[in-house]
């Protein structure tokens, strides 16, 4: 299985998803691949945010390795699911979508942990640093909610 974990500018939400799911799968020796996008360019080829880096070290999390990119189409035909972070990335995800089956692989990361509550994850960049954290306990839910039913 492939996953892409996708926010705004792939430097806060995203690029922690995506490390917090592939240690998960590394600890759990699964067969899935994650990748991270922003559905804007304004961080293309930049590292994730510094307090993010930060955040997710204290955490046990290594993302200092990731680099910013721009959501694109094709990412439909290469990956099984895409998890949005928030209603705003979801809409803009399906603006993009070719076919009802582009559109079924587009889900909200925390109707993972809450079916059907359209919860978002909210986007730590212009808060403090309590922030980031909030957002690494609400993925690591949600990651974990997804696993378990994915593996179950």
């Amino acid at each position: 299985m492939k996953v892409l974990m996708v926010c705004l500018g792939n430097i806060c939400r995203s690029p922690i998803a995506e490390g917090i799911l592939r240690a998960k799968v590394a600890e759990q020796h699964l067969d899935i691949r994650t990748d991270s996008a922003g559905t804007a360019a304004y961080h293309v080829g930049n590292p994730p945010d510094s307090r993010m880096i930060l955040t997710a070290k204290k955490n046990g999390y290594d993302i200092s390795d990731l680099r910013a990119r721009q959501f694109t189409v094709e990412d439909f035909d290469q990956f099984d699911l895409i998890f949005a972070m928030d209603q705003s990335n979801y809409n803009n995800i399906l603006k993009l979508a070719r076919n009802s089956n582009d559109e079924e692989k587009v889900r909200l990361m925390l109707n993972e942990t809450a079916p059907g509550a359209n919860s978002e994850v909210p986007d730590p960049y212009y808060g403090g640093d309590q922030g980031f954290q909030h957002v690494i306990d609400l993925l690591e839910e949600a990651i974990e909610s997804f696993l378990s039913r994915t593996n179950g």
